[in-house]
Protein backbone atom coordinates (compact mmCIF):
# COMPACT_ATOMS: atom_id res chain seq x y z
CA UNK A 1 0.00 0.00 0.00
CA UNK A 2 1.42 3.59 -1.03
CA UNK A 3 0.87 5.95 1.49
CA UNK A 4 1.54 9.21 0.39
CA UNK A 5 -0.70 11.10 -2.40
CA UNK A 6 0.35 14.27 -4.01
CA UNK A 7 -1.86 17.15 -5.19
CA UNK A 8 -0.02 18.21 -8.69
CA UNK A 9 -1.16 21.32 -10.51
CA UNK A 10 0.12 21.43 -14.52
CA UNK A 11 0.35 24.84 -16.59
CA UNK A 12 -0.20 23.95 -20.55
CA UNK A 13 0.81 26.40 -23.09
CA UNK A 14 0.93 26.15 -26.92
CA UNK A 15 -1.23 23.36 -27.32
CA UNK A 16 -3.71 23.52 -30.06
CA UNK A 17 -6.83 22.61 -28.32
CA UNK A 18 -10.24 23.93 -29.48
CA UNK A 19 -11.49 25.18 -25.60
CA UNK A 20 -7.97 26.97 -25.15
CA UNK A 21 -8.29 28.55 -28.42
CA UNK A 22 -11.93 29.50 -27.37
CA UNK A 23 -10.46 30.82 -24.49
CA UNK A 24 -8.02 33.30 -25.92
CA UNK A 25 -9.99 34.30 -28.60
CA UNK A 26 -13.07 35.48 -26.20
CA UNK A 27 -10.46 36.69 -23.59
CA UNK A 28 -12.09 34.86 -20.31
CA UNK A 29 -11.82 31.61 -18.27
CA UNK A 30 -13.10 28.33 -18.92
CA UNK A 31 -13.58 25.52 -16.17
CA UNK A 32 -13.80 22.05 -17.42
CA UNK A 33 -14.19 18.62 -16.48
CA UNK A 34 -11.49 16.45 -17.58
CA UNK A 35 -12.75 15.53 -20.99
CA UNK A 36 -13.80 11.51 -21.42
CA UNK A 37 -11.62 10.11 -24.25
CA UNK A 38 -13.50 7.48 -26.60
CA UNK A 39 -12.41 4.95 -28.46
CA UNK A 40 -11.60 6.87 -31.57
CA UNK A 41 -9.44 9.17 -30.01
CA UNK A 42 -12.17 11.77 -29.87
CA UNK A 43 -13.11 13.57 -26.46
CA UNK A 44 -16.37 14.57 -25.07
CA UNK A 45 -16.04 17.87 -23.47
CA UNK A 46 -18.11 19.57 -20.85
CA UNK A 47 -17.11 22.70 -19.55
CA UNK A 48 -18.72 26.33 -18.81
CA UNK A 49 -17.85 29.90 -19.13
CA UNK A 50 -19.91 33.31 -18.63
CA UNK A 51 -22.85 34.05 -20.57
CA UNK A 52 -22.15 35.78 -23.90
CA UNK A 53 -18.81 36.40 -23.60
CA UNK A 54 -17.71 34.66 -27.18
CA UNK A 55 -16.88 31.43 -26.42
CA UNK A 56 -20.01 29.65 -28.07
CA UNK A 57 -19.39 31.12 -31.09
CA UNK A 58 -15.47 30.50 -31.08
CA UNK A 59 -16.28 26.89 -30.57
CA UNK A 60 -18.99 26.88 -33.30
CA UNK A 61 -16.01 28.32 -35.37
CA UNK A 62 -13.74 25.31 -34.73
CA UNK A 63 -13.81 22.70 -37.31
CA UNK A 64 -12.43 19.97 -35.00
CA UNK A 65 -15.90 20.80 -32.96
CA UNK A 66 -18.68 19.15 -33.61
CA UNK A 67 -22.15 18.50 -31.83
CA UNK A 68 -21.93 21.77 -29.88
CA UNK A 69 -24.87 21.98 -27.30
CA UNK A 70 -25.06 25.19 -25.20
CA UNK A 71 -26.94 25.78 -22.01
CA UNK A 72 -27.79 29.08 -20.35
CA UNK A 73 -28.49 30.05 -16.80
CA UNK A 74 -27.42 32.32 -14.19
CA UNK A 75 -25.13 34.02 -16.09
CA UNK A 76 -23.38 31.28 -17.30
CA UNK A 77 -23.25 29.38 -20.37
CA UNK A 78 -22.78 25.40 -20.23
CA UNK A 79 -21.22 23.56 -23.45
CA UNK A 80 -20.68 19.87 -24.49
CA UNK A 81 -19.31 18.86 -27.72
CA UNK A 82 -16.98 16.59 -29.32
CA UNK A 83 -13.84 17.71 -29.67
CA UNK A 84 -11.42 16.05 -32.62
CA UNK A 85 -8.37 17.34 -31.10
CA UNK A 86 -6.45 15.22 -29.08
CA UNK A 87 -5.86 16.45 -25.34
CA UNK A 88 -2.04 17.01 -23.32
CA UNK A 89 -4.26 15.59 -19.99
CA UNK A 90 -4.78 12.24 -22.12
CA UNK A 91 -1.21 11.88 -21.60
CA UNK A 92 -0.37 12.70 -18.49
CA UNK A 93 -3.93 10.44 -17.55
CA UNK A 94 -1.72 7.55 -19.13
CA UNK A 95 1.21 7.95 -17.12
CA UNK A 96 -0.93 8.29 -13.78
CA UNK A 97 -1.79 11.57 -13.20
CA UNK A 98 -5.88 11.56 -12.03
CA UNK A 99 -6.98 14.97 -13.11
CA UNK A 100 -10.02 16.37 -11.19
CA UNK A 101 -10.58 19.89 -12.92
CA UNK A 102 -9.23 21.99 -15.90
CA UNK A 103 -8.94 25.52 -16.70
CA UNK A 104 -8.89 27.66 -19.51
CA UNK A 105 -7.83 31.23 -19.61
CA UNK A 106 -6.25 33.03 -22.32
CA UNK A 107 -5.40 30.23 -24.50
CA UNK A 108 -3.65 28.39 -21.54
CA UNK A 109 -4.46 25.30 -20.25
CA UNK A 110 -4.11 24.65 -16.06
CA UNK A 111 -4.63 20.68 -14.84
CA UNK A 112 -5.21 20.17 -11.40
CA UNK A 113 -5.86 16.75 -9.68
CA UNK A 114 -3.47 13.90 -7.76
CA UNK A 115 -0.62 11.05 -8.02
CA UNK A 116 -0.28 8.15 -5.82
CA UNK A 117 3.40 8.24 -4.55
CA UNK A 118 6.02 9.18 -6.01
CA UNK A 119 7.03 7.10 -8.21
CA UNK A 120 4.11 7.72 -9.86
CA UNK A 121 4.47 11.33 -9.90
CA UNK A 122 8.18 10.62 -11.96
CA UNK A 123 6.27 8.97 -14.50
CA UNK A 124 3.70 11.37 -15.21
CA UNK A 125 7.12 14.16 -15.28
CA UNK A 126 8.40 12.29 -17.72
CA UNK A 127 5.02 11.95 -19.85
CA UNK A 128 4.63 15.97 -19.14
CA UNK A 129 8.28 15.97 -20.25
CA UNK A 130 7.00 14.70 -23.61
CA UNK A 131 4.19 17.16 -24.29
CA UNK A 132 4.63 20.64 -25.26
CA UNK A 133 4.70 23.31 -23.37
CA UNK A 134 4.15 21.18 -19.54
CA UNK A 135 5.52 22.35 -16.91
CA UNK A 136 4.49 21.59 -13.15
CA UNK A 137 3.37 24.24 -10.54
CA UNK A 138 2.96 22.49 -7.28
CA UNK A 139 3.67 19.31 -5.64
CA UNK A 140 2.15 18.89 -2.07
CA UNK A 141 1.01 16.35 0.23
CA UNK A 142 -2.34 15.77 0.55
CA UNK A 143 -4.04 15.59 4.16
CA UNK A 144 -5.74 12.96 5.57
CA UNK A 145 -9.86 14.53 4.55
CA UNK A 146 -8.19 14.03 0.64
CA UNK A 147 -7.96 17.57 0.54
CA UNK A 148 -4.54 20.08 0.04
CA UNK A 149 -3.02 20.87 3.51
CA UNK A 150 -3.31 24.70 4.76
CA UNK A 151 0.40 25.52 2.70
CA UNK A 152 -0.54 23.83 -0.64
CA UNK A 153 -4.26 25.34 -0.58
CA UNK A 154 -3.01 29.39 -0.03
CA UNK A 155 0.19 29.04 -1.01
CA UNK A 156 1.94 29.40 1.90
CA UNK A 157 5.11 28.49 3.09
CA UNK A 158 5.98 26.07 6.36
CA UNK A 159 7.36 28.87 8.06
CA UNK A 160 3.95 31.54 6.93
CA UNK A 161 1.73 28.63 7.66
CA UNK A 162 3.65 28.14 11.63
CA UNK A 163 3.88 31.91 11.92
CA UNK A 164 0.24 32.29 11.41
CA UNK A 165 -0.83 29.33 13.66
CA UNK A 166 1.62 30.64 17.15
CA UNK A 167 -0.19 34.15 16.07
CA UNK A 168 -3.41 32.69 16.30
CA UNK A 169 -2.46 30.60 19.64
CA UNK A 170 -0.95 33.35 21.27
CA UNK A 171 -3.54 35.95 20.38
CA UNK A 172 -1.23 38.23 18.05
CA UNK A 173 -4.45 38.28 15.79
CA UNK A 174 -7.36 38.85 18.40
CA UNK A 175 -9.34 42.35 18.62
CA UNK A 176 -8.46 43.78 21.08
CA UNK A 177 -4.76 42.45 20.51
CA UNK A 178 -3.51 39.69 23.28
CA UNK A 179 0.16 39.11 21.94
CA UNK A 180 2.19 41.41 20.58
CA UNK A 181 4.66 40.33 17.32
CA UNK A 182 7.61 40.49 19.52
CA UNK A 183 5.45 37.82 21.90
CA UNK A 184 4.59 35.51 18.91
CA UNK A 185 8.29 35.72 17.66
CA UNK A 186 9.57 34.72 20.86
CA UNK A 187 7.19 31.27 20.25
CA UNK A 188 9.16 30.60 17.14
CA UNK A 189 12.42 31.54 18.62
CA UNK A 190 12.97 34.14 15.47
CA UNK A 191 12.95 38.55 15.39
CA UNK A 192 9.82 40.38 15.27
CA UNK A 193 11.09 41.42 11.81
CA UNK A 194 11.14 38.00 10.69
CA UNK A 195 7.70 37.26 12.05
CA UNK A 196 5.59 40.54 10.87
CA UNK A 197 6.90 39.36 7.51
CA UNK A 198 6.11 35.71 7.63
CA UNK A 199 2.79 37.03 8.44
CA UNK A 200 2.40 39.88 5.85
CA UNK A 201 3.69 38.00 3.25
CA UNK A 202 0.84 35.03 4.20
CA UNK A 203 -1.93 37.76 4.55
CA UNK A 204 -0.91 38.82 1.09
CA UNK A 205 -1.25 35.49 -0.51
CA UNK A 206 -4.11 34.58 1.10
CA UNK A 207 -5.79 38.25 0.13
CA UNK A 208 -5.04 37.92 -3.21
CA UNK A 209 -6.38 34.30 -4.11
CA UNK A 210 -9.47 35.83 -2.47
CA UNK A 211 -10.17 38.55 -4.27
CA UNK A 212 -7.45 38.87 -6.82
Amino acid sequence: MIDQCLAVEFRVTGNDCPVARASEAAATTVDARPPQLRADGNALVHCSGPADSGVAEALDDDDRVRYLHVARANGRETYRCLSKAPCVVHELTNAGFLAESIRYRDGEEFYSGAVVGREVLQGVLEAAGDAVGVTIERATPLGPDGEPSVSAHWNLTPAQVAAVEVGLETGYFAVPREATASDAAAELGISKSAFLERVHRAQASIFGQIFG
